[in-house]
């Protein structure tokens, strides 16, 4: 019995060694005060009842996540990964402590990991009310979330894979953007999750191909035939939850003609023939949106799925005609009025006064309370 246990230790610091622990903890001496902790196996187990099924909330191809309880009874989402990359292995606990530290409120917070296991095990912050794919696609469907409900949350997330790409350092490509992966907080407020597939963009170009991975429905044309992973990777599949806020359709399925599978296929053929409305619910088209709207979304949604990665905007540059056009669904005499003032003092001569509307915490113009489904089911990061 003692044999066996002194076995099991030490298969254990093998692992913990093997996944960058011993450089890890380096790390963290060094830098006093981060945030981030080291769980042990024995303390996830705890926390998940011994992994029970009941506690299972997403499963997927990178893995099954767990909603723990830790210490002062605060809940957290347990990443039971399926496989590790041999080649990061090293690299793994230091790059999960490079992930931790990135603190935006549209971005899901990597709380600590677990190395001391075969795979490793990432633990998150938990975020309780689902994912925007269950929000468009779901048993909450019949409720008709309102569309400038779905243009925030696509706006919201948006600006979180902005950040990765643009603010974080070093820069952090996703890798597998879907709706599935957009988890929705206690005020429904977008939080971009599940860094499974993320890779931090490295320095040299050529160290971009990496093992095809990510989602059917979602997957860049260019990646799929290259292996190159880049932030424009990242923006062609926002492009295509773009298209799921727009139609209310999944991206992909399986049956029906083949020409009518892929959502982005649909979409780009009804964009060439100016035949738009074909794809677009009654709700939307003619409906909750405006036809400027519709029409900015889905002008932005083809630049995101061109299928050259050169051509797409930036993240950072869809996530600010987002919020352009998510100020314009909210108050569209705003602009209007805006360009009547400055053409009017262009013809006078006279400098333009300063235009200010009353907005709400979040700098947008305040807006009526939205019909939200309350607490569905969590079906959180997996896939």
């Amino acid at each position: 019995m003692i044999l066996q246990k002194r076995k099991l230790n030490q298969v254990k610091q093998d692992h913990f060694r093997q996944h960058g622990g011993m450089i890890l903890f380096e790390r963290m001496r060094s830098e006093n005060g981060l945030a981030f902790t080291v769980f042990s196996e024995a303390e996830l187990v705890k926390a998940t009842d011994s992994y029970d099924k009941s506690r299972i909330i997403g499963k997927g191809g990178h893995g099954t996540v767990y909603k723990g309880i830790v210490k002062g009874n605060v809940p957290i989402a347990i990443k039971r990964c399926a496989l590790i990359d041999e080649r990061q292995k090293k690299e793994f606990g230091q790059e999960m402590l490079i992930l931790s530290q990135i603190n935006h409120k549209n971005i899901v917070k990597l709380e600590g990991c677990c190395l001391e296991v075969e795979v490793p095990m990432l633990v998150y912050e938990f975020v309780p009310n689902g994912t925007l794919y269950e929000l468009i696609h779901g048993k909450n469907q019949a409720l008709q979330i309102p569309f400038s409900t779905l243009l925030r949350i696509a706006h919201e997330a948006a600006e979180g894979l902005s950040f990765l790409h643009s603010y974080a350092s070093p820069p952090i490509i996703h890798g597998d953007v879907k709706s599935a992966n957009i988890l929705l907080d206690g005020n429904y407020m977008a939080k971009v999750s599940d860094f499974g597939a993320s890779i931090l963009a490295p320095s040299d170009k050529e160290q971009y191909v990496t093992m095809v991975q990510g989602t059917c429905g979602y997957l860049d044309p260019e990646y799929m035939q290259t292996c190159q992973l880049t932030e424009k990777s990242d923006v062609y599949s926002f492009g295509v939850i773009l298209l799921e806020v727009l139609t209310g359709q999944e991206p992909l399925k399986l049956d029906g003609p083949e020409t009518q599978r892929s959502l982005s296929s649909k979409f780009l053929s009804a964009m060439k023939e100016n035949n738009l409305d074909v794809i677009l619910p009654s709700h939307v088209n003619g409906g909750q949106g405006s036809n400027e709207l519709i029409r900015g979304l889905a002008e932005l949604a083809k630049q995101c799925l061109d299928m050259c990665g050169c051509n797409r905007p930036s993240m950072k540059e869809v996530a600010d005609e987002l919020g352009r056009l998510r100020k314009l669904s909210l108050h569209p005499w705003v602009q209007i009025d805006a360009e009547m003032i400055e053409s009017q003092s262009l013809l006078s001569g006279t400098t333009t006064a300063s235009f200010e509307i009353e907005v709400g915490t979040t700098g947008y113009p305040t807006q009526e309370a939205e019909n939200l489904p309350m607490n569905p089911r969590s079906s959180y990061y997996a896939r």
